[in-house]
């Protein structure tokens, strides 16, 4: 089968990924969390338990919270540096800290493809295929969210339809 490290968080997106990239594409997804301090251990085993059962065949989560801090955090906090001068701008560059993490993995597993599941409309799909691009180059970079130019209404259609229930934002198999 085709190697396939997904980014993936959990949510709608990379839930959509995990399910199709592994049922329809035949991928063999490994999936990828990197927690920079938003998760607690319960989360990232339920993740987990949720990446699996819609397909992965394995979930990996790494711990990038003090690389998250040492590279990112700690100059934003001495630089005072905030949007619109409310709050810092961590969001964007924690997601360099995760897909340099994800490459990381990637090139350990000697995967082939790298997915992730931005959409076309944010910023984040630019700092994920940048980093790719630059740190793992030749390496096929899958992003059927943006590709298919899929609705969230159209993710949750496909995915109930492949009997995963939707609860809130979280997705649980029946």
């Amino acid at each position: 089968m085709k190697k396939l490290v997904l980014a993936y968080s959990g949510g709608l997106d990379t839930s959509y990924c995990a399910k199709y990239l592994s049922q329809v594409e035949g991928f063999e997804v490994h999936a990828v969390s990197v927690n920079t301090g938003g998760f607690e251990e319960e989360e990232i085993a339920s993740i987990g338990e949720k990446a699996v059962q819609l397909g992965a065949t394995s979930y990996t989560s790494i711990d990038a919270v003090q690389t998250f801090y040492d590279k990112v955090v700690k100059y934003l906090i001495y630089g005072n540096v905030l949007k619109n001068n409310t709050y810092p701008l961590s969001v964007s560059a924690e997601r360099i800290v995760q897909a340099i993490e994800i490459v990381n993995y990637a090139k350990k597993i000697d995967a082939k493809y790298i997915a992730h599941g931005s959409t076309g409309a944010g910023n984040d799909q630019v700092r994920f295929d940048m980093i790719f691009n630059i740190m793992i180059p030749g390496v096929e970079i899958l992003t059927p969210i943006r590709d298919l130019q899929l609705s969230r209404e159209a993710e949750i259609e496909y995915l109930k339809a492949k009997g995963v229930e939707m609860n809130s934002i979280l997705i649980f198999l029946q």
